[in-house]
């Protein structure tokens, strides 16, 4: 990827990389927790070969994305990551884009489908409707879930922020090795990442995120409206196709299967075999494939 390309928007300088010709239809492909821009790197090159102007951005806490005030609070809600990608919109001047993304970025991609209809020409969401309702109490789940969302209870407590602070690229490669059991990842993939982890917000990022998302932590009030919106779980109108790993341990394919009714009739889903959580890494041309079929199949 290209380094080193900003965008300034109202609360953040977003780091991004480009690829394709500038006059090319955008796709915007949004990273997940713990990630940055590099898991669609071998997405991005078939995508933008194909014509296509594909942009990567860093989200908020990571890599070179940087809030402009110190004194802003360092909140990751999901209605304020939404927002930043409709934010890096605005800035690049994109009044309409094509989506994809996973976890982090499969939320803040479902929840623009959401609210800005008519900006998303497509929708690729691996994982499935990401909406998270954060008004709700938290109900427990099976035993199985309950386990593998380890790091949210740690990341709710003290000693989970602290450890987090203190350990967190063990933290993170755990949970690739966790999230993706069946992708035998080298060293230098994960250090080509690692260093998007040590921007100075990373930590406050990611523990507000756990928090707002159990009650533990307050929401930013500028975003009270549409976190009641969203407590609705509003249907997605826009075309879309649902990808889902087969091996993902901590979203398993059974949550994507329950919430298809949260999408346009006849869409279509895809469990991938030899997948994880982190597909744009594991299994790249099956989400190619699912860009390229969707762009087609619109106007």
């Amino acid at each position: 990827m290209p380094p080193g390309l900003t965008v300034r928007t109202p609360m953040l300088e977003i780091g991004y990389a480009a690829h394709g010709d500038a006059a090319g239809f955008p796709i915007v492909l949004l990273h997940g927790f713990p990630d940055d821009l590099h898991a669609w790197d071998t997405v991005a090159l078939p995508l933008a070969a194909a014509g296509y102007r594909v942009l990567v951005p860093y989200l908020r806490g990571y890599g070179t994305t940087r809030f402009l005030s110190a004194t802003e609070p360092r909140m990751a809600q999901q209605a304020a990551i939404a927002q930043d990608l409709r934010d890096f919109m605005d800035a690049l001047g994109l009044e309409r884009a094509a989506l994809a993304g996973y976890d982090w970025g499969g939320r803040a991609a479902c929840i623009t489908a959401i609210l800005a209809p008519e900006r998303v020409r497509a929708l690729v969401t691996i994982g499935g409707y990401n909406v998270q309702n954060a008004l709700a109490s938290p109900r427990p789940a099976s035993a199985v879930e309950e386990r593998s969302h380890w790091y949210q209870w740690y990341f709710n407590t003290e000693r989970g922020r602290v450890g987090l602070e203190q350990n967190r690229h063990g933290i993170c490669r755990l949970l690739w090795e966790e999230w993706s059991p069946t992708w035998h990842f080298d060293d230098a993939t994960y250090e080509q990442t690692a260093p998007s982890f040590d921007n100075l917000d990373f930590v406050p990022v990611v523990i507000h995120s756990y928090r707002h998302r159990h009650g533990n932590a307050p929401g930013d009030p500028r975003f009270d409206q549409v976190e009641h919106h969203l407590a609705t779980r509003p249907p997605i109108t826009v075309p879309t196709l649902v990808l889902h790993g087969a091996d993902d341990t901590v979203s398993r394919p059974q949550r994507s299967e329950r919430d298809m009714a949260m999408f346009p009739p006849g869409t279509a889903r895809h469990v991938i075999a030899g997948a994880g959580h982190f597909m744009p890494r594991e299994k790249p041309q099956a989400v190619v494939e699912a860009l390229l079929t969707l762009l087609s199949s619109t106007d």
